[in-house]
């Protein structure tokens, strides 16, 4: 049986008929190749690079795009290079241990910054260890849950990631030629962000101040347009696609052009600085306005949302509390009671419960040892921990399978609320306190990202038969590369750019530590800005307008907003210009594929750039770029209007060859 020659069943996405059974692409009684030292090898080879390339992009803009389709498109078509036979479950493996790379990134970078950006230093082995731990927590919550998620609700929820990864893996021959289209992508999106962020020969963030006009709008009444060129972020606006773009965007134009305008009016009369701010509102910038006042807005909001989503998930997360109880606890039968097939098979019960005691025990020892000096405070850690992590798993779990998008960020500021709270009351605040409530943060942070991206993995296991004992053992080993990686690329990008405002903006990081710091040391909080972000959340709950990312749109800036937008007008200008839905329908899984390859190659050159400053600071002990090695010459048309200018264009010139190649396929 080749690869190339299977195909999902007609029952794969729809719900099941009574006395009807669902049979994966491998049956239960023929097993393919899964665990190899090819499928090893690769697995651990993408779950290392995109580490390190999706640490990047989400530092600088947020956003940490998901590896796991760009990585089966390269497994497939790198088979189909290879001529592999029956390669299929292989490709499974190898995108399960890869996909360990997104969402152990995101667990680390929404948290862990947030310790530099507050003036305190976070050692390799903190980062390290608490994206381990997290991540091992999320796999061992999440395993109880997989029969409910993949095999009991087959058919109710529609998976999107999963799905599209899934058509890939099986695309066979196809596949080779998709990966054909990523890697040349890749090439180009990773050349244009290398000549940005690398040579820096035009701007990578352009504004209407280039202009007179937008000058003047910028200094009288602070209105101003900015926009960041980069092809990974236009990428992610394409798959994103226009409705959420534009439900981001629009959070972003409300913070920039309704709110930051409306801040200067009232506050250009007040002479000394407000709360936090070091300077009065009058002699502010648009960006530090909305840096010390309207993005509080957004965070309330974001908040908001993740309770909001809780509240609507209780009867799931209180289900699944049963299910997991009655499989600990014998309620359910075990695997000895119960003979289950192959594609049905996962680590036994009495393994994850003596894994879990065990990864608790090396958080208890982490937070006592690494974090806090008290044994009472790591023991407090620890609950707070295990608690959240565990209620929010299923939460995670349903958001990636109903939406394709999982609101860590929202139930991580919440827990991050609650564990300054709780660390206060037991004597725990200053800088100390700000230590553990974000080491705790990424370790739940962690744990949530992981048990939404690994529900997907499982089910891709599910559609296609690979075993789901095999995929549960081998992600900790993805975990394990992952948070390596993620360790040795967040210190080496904090000592080239550093983060938050004048370096990588690392925003989900900067909103934990704007939140956490009042907190912790008593200064005044603008909880009145974050009053108004949970009714604004509220009332776009009222009106069906999705709240989370209405929310992310008001605390990104807007340059990183704008290009999210283009993208997903890209998107819909491909997707519609042909009568014939089919060829609309390629049209846009080529764009698809495009723009995964400018995320790509664009985060990965941005790593390697990063890299190539950080050695070249080693070696001449000075603030060496590659701009400032040409010679001050360059760097003066670098930081010129001709040189923004040019920015535009380039930008346009991309935009423009994404549509036109997108479009190349031709109705037959």
């Amino acid at each position: 049986m080749e690869t190339s020659n299977r195909s999902l069943p007609k029952n794969a996405y729809r719900k099941l008929e009574p006395g009807e059974e669902y049979m994966p692409v491998v049956p239960n009684d023929h097993l393919l190749p899964e665990v190899t030292g090819y499928s090893l090898f690769w697995g651990i080879f993408y779950a290392a690079i995109f580490s390190a390339a999706a640490a990047f992009l989400g530092l600088k803009i947020g956003q940490v795009f998901e590896a796991a389709i760009p990585i089966a498109i390269l497994a497939v078509g790198l088979s189909v290079f290879l001529k592999r036979k029956n390669s299929l479950s292989e490709n499974v493996i190898i995108q399960s241990i890869g996909a360990a790379s997104g969402v152990i990134v995101a667990g680390a970078i929404f948290t862990i910054p947030g310790l530099y950006i507050l003036g305190l230093d976070a050692t390799f082995l903190q980062i390290f260890l608490a994206s381990l731990f997290g991540g091992f927590l999320g796999i061992l919550f999440l395993i109880p849950f997989r029969k409910y998620f993949v095999k009991e609700m087959h058919g109710e929820f529609p998976f999107p990631e999963a799905t599209a990864t899934t058509e890939v893996l099986v695309a066979g021959e196809s596949g080779g030629e998709q990966a054909k289209v990523l890697l040349k992508a890749a090439a180009v999106g990773g050349l244009y962000d290398f000549l940005v962020s690398g040579f820096e020969l035009w701007k990578e963030v352009v504004s209407t101040t280039v202009f007179g006009w937008g000058k003047a709008l910028a200094d009288t009444v602070k209105l101003e347009f900015r926009l960041n060129i980069g092809a990974a972020v236009m990428g992610l606006g394409y798959i994103v696609g226009l409705r959420y773009a534009m439900i981001i965007a629009a959070g972003s134009f409300l913070a920039w052009w309704v709110l930051i305008p409306m801040v200067y009016f009232i506050g250009q009369y007040v002479p000394q600085p407000i709360l936090q701010s070091t300077f009065p509102i009058g002699e502010m910038t648009p960006l530090e306005i909305f840096y010390d006042y309207v993005r509080h807005v957004g965070i309330g909001g974001i908040a908001a949302a993740g309770i909001i989503g809780i509240i609507k998930s209780w009867r799931i997360i209180f289900g699944a509390f049963k299910l997991a109880k009655d499989e600990i606890f014998g309620g359910a039968l075990s695997h000895e009671e119960e003979k289950v097939g192959r594609t049905q098979l996962d680590i036994k019960m009495k393994w994850v419960v003596s894994f879990l005691i065990m990864t608790l025990l090396g958080i208890f020892l982490f937070f006592s040892t690494g974090v806090v000096d008290n044994v009472g405070h790591a023991v407090v850690g620890l609950i707070i921990v295990t608690v959240i992590a565990f209620l929010f798993t299923t939460v995670a779990a349903r958001a990636i399978a109903i939406v394709g998008t999982n609101p860590v960020s929202g139930m991580t500021l919440m827990t991050l609320i609650l564990s300054s709270v709780i660390l206060v009351k037991v004597g725990l605040s200053g800088e100390s306190g700000m230590l553990a409530a974000l080491i705790i943060g990424g370790v739940v942070c962690t744990a949530l990202s992981m048990a939404g991206g690994f529900i997907t993995d499982l089910k891709i296991g599910y559609w296609l038969g690979t075993t789901p004992r095999t995929q549960e053992r081998y992600k900790f080993l993805g975990t394990l590369v992952a948070s390596l990686s993620v360790g040795i690329v967040i210190l080496v990008l904090y000592r080239t750019f550093g983060f938050g405002p004048g370096g990588l903006e690392a925003p989900q990081a900067s909103a934990m530590a704007a939140v956490l710091k009042p907190l912790m040391s008593n200064q005044p909080a603008p909880w009145l800005a974050y009053l108004a972000g949970i009714f604004m959340a509220i009332i776009l709950e009222m009106i069906k307008v999705p709240a989370l990312a209405f929310a992310l749109g008001m605390y990104l800036p807007i340059h990183l907003n704008t290009p999210i937008l283009i993208g997903g007008i890209i998107a819909y200008i491909v997707s519609t210009r042909s009568k014939d839905e089919n060829l609309n329908t390629a049209r846009r899984e080529k764009g698809t594929l495009i723009a995964s390859g400018f995320i790509a190659g664009g985060a990965i050159m941005g790593v390697v750039s990063a890299f190539i400053i950080f050695f070249g600071q080693e070696f001449t002990n000075s603030d060496w770029t590659i701009v400032t090695a040409i010679g001050d010459s360059y760097r003066h048309w670098t930081e010129s209007a001709g040189s923004e200018a040019l920015g535009f264009f380039m930008f346009l010139l991309l935009c423009i060859y994404m549509i036109w190649e997108s479009m190349r396929i031709k109705k037959k």
